[in-house]
């Protein structure tokens, strides 16, 4: 081996070999990335998720809407029609208290102007709503399947000027920040009903409104029980999530080959043999989701 052999990145031949790093690299990644989403976490309703706002949130109106907005929260935080709504990690949730206790929210549960708001006044806005138009609704059809959308038939056709008042605000959770904010629901419901007299007019928002002012029996913990939702709406529940899983799974593999027929022109340029990406088919991705929904374990 001569010294010409050993010392051959030079010139052209450096950038050849960056190239071939770069590609390595970025196969790394993405099948990293890959291998993540086959992973598949599937979430059911009355899953428990914990706010930490420890003074009541500044609350503005959604301009030409009944739905307030906490401009200063880096969350998806609302208020409409007597209850606060909060968006997180593809699921809605309300309480009537603004640091929860929250339940959680079926998508064809979700009051009309709260799926209305325009995609600007979510701070935290999911990584989907990229694109989206900042003065339009999000795509909820589009995002949530041709079942739901079907379900929910008109939520996005209304007439300007025709939505209802915004609904009086529960100023007097203010004075109740910090230590002095109501953990026991018991105390939370009975303070409701002494300082506030307005009731929701929006039919889905009254039945939930009466929900949460209902006791709920207690959890070995201390905390309130979920609310168990119909069976129906479990199941409902169920194939929506394995719906958005398998459209972002297979979203994920169109980037991929995208992104391998890059790195192979780069290959091609840089004279190294092109790798072969293996990718799943139509089936296996259906079968990936719903094992992973069922617990299985996933090779």
């Amino acid at each position: 081996m001569t010294s010409d052999d050993v010392n051959y990145c030079t010139g052209d031949q450096e950038v050849s070999k960056n190239r071939y790093i770069f590609i390595i690299l970025g196969l790394v990644l993405y099948s990293a990335a890959f291998s993540a989403q086959i992973s598949v976490g599937v979430r059911l309703p009355n899953v428990v998720i914990e706010t930490n706002l420890s003074t009541y949130p500044e609350l503005v109106v959604v301009p030409g809407y009944p739905v307030y907005y906490a401009p200063r929260l880096s969350t998806n935080f609302f208020f409409y029609d007597g209850m606060y709504w909060i968006y997180q990690d593809d699921n809605w949730y309300a309480s009537t208290w603004y640091n929860g206790p929250w339940d959680a929210v079926e998508p064809e549960l979700v009051p009309v102007f709260i799926l209305r708001v325009p995609v600007r006044y979510y701070r935290q806005p999911p990584a989907y709503f990229y694109g989206w138009w900042p003065d339009l609704a999000p795509r909820w059809g589009e995002h949530w399947g041709r079942d739901w959308e079907q379900r929910r038939k008109g939520w996005d056709r209304w007439t300007s000027g025709t939505a209802p008042s915004p609904a009086p605000l529960p100023a007097y959770q203010r004075q109740y920040a910090k230590d002095s904010y109501p953990q026991r629901v018991e105390q939370q419901q009975e303070l409701q009903q002494q300082n506030y007299r307005y009731r929701p007019h929006d039919p889905i928002v009254r039945q939930r409104y009466q929900e949460q002012l209902t006791p709920r029996a207690l959890t070995p913990q201390g905390k309130p029980e979920p609310r168990d939702a119909r069976p129906q709406e479990q199941e409902r529940s169920r194939d929506r999530m394995i719906n958005i899983s398998r459209s972002g799974f297979r979203n994920l593999v169109t980037q991929i080959q995208k992104r391998s027929a890059t790195f192979i022109g780069f290959e091609r340029q840089a004279g190294v043999a092109s790798a072969s990406l293996k990718l799943p088919s139509k089936r296996n991705t259906d079968e990936t989701l719903q094992a992973a929904y069922h617990g299985a374990t996933i090779p």
